[in-house]
């Protein structure tokens, strides 16, 4: 059987697939440049397409957030 893909990872997986420490991710989180996280029974995950929409420039313009 192959690797599963995640499809909502915690938030020191989600700062690691960006490269960045858990504060710095943090701080763009609540900054808004970067997706706020769903909640999951009091559990908070960050979708990982969110995420890539926001590297690749898929993302739409801050105003049109809709995370």
């Amino acid at each position: 059987m192959g690797r599963i893909a995640p499809i909502a990872v915690a938030e020191r997986t989600a700062a690691k697939m960006m490269d960045m420490a858990p504060s710095d991710f943090r701080r763009l989180v609540q900054s808004g440049s970067l997706p706020s996280p769903v909640e999951i029974s009091g559990i908070q995950r960050w979708r990982v397409s969110d995420l890539e929409a926001v590297l690749s420039g898929a993302a739409m313009h801050e105003d049109e957030f809709t995370w």
